[in-house]
């Protein structure tokens, strides 16, 4: 079993920066791919990106590309999501998310965090 606490959510304004942190604790962090999923209002949940367990690898989706970031700390068992450049369509509540090595999909998810960006 995983437990991912997300945190760094928060209002900005348009242009602005935001960090996100996502802390895992109980199983080994290093042996899971880490990935960032948000919901804006209204909306399905999407895909953000993703991290390998060594963090040697990410993959964004190609609309955030640029923008947003994704890094880990596996001494730290957290693995963050810098995003730049905030835009309102970037208001959501976003979710970290782990998937065991070789496994499909995502077996452990945060809680979320909310994001708003004002115009």
């Amino acid at each position: 079993q995983v437990q991912l606490v997300e945190s760094g959510g928060g209002l900005v304004q348009a242009g602005g920066s935001l960090r996100l942190s996502c802390v895992a604790s109980g199983r080994p962090f290093s042996r899971y791919r880490m990935g960032w999923f948000r919901q804006p209002p209204g909306k399905e949940r999407e895909f953000v990106g993703r991290i390998t367990s060594n963090g040697s690898t990410t993959y964004y989706v190609d609309s955030l590309k640029g923008r947003f970031s994704i890094s880990r700390d596996n001494a730290k068992n957290t693995v963050y999501l810098q995003m730049n450049s905030l835009k309102p369509e970037d208001t959501a509540v976003y979710y970290c998310a782990a998937a065991i090595i070789g496994g499909t999909g995502y077996d452990y998810w945060g809680q979320g965090t909310q994001v708003t960006v004002s115009s």
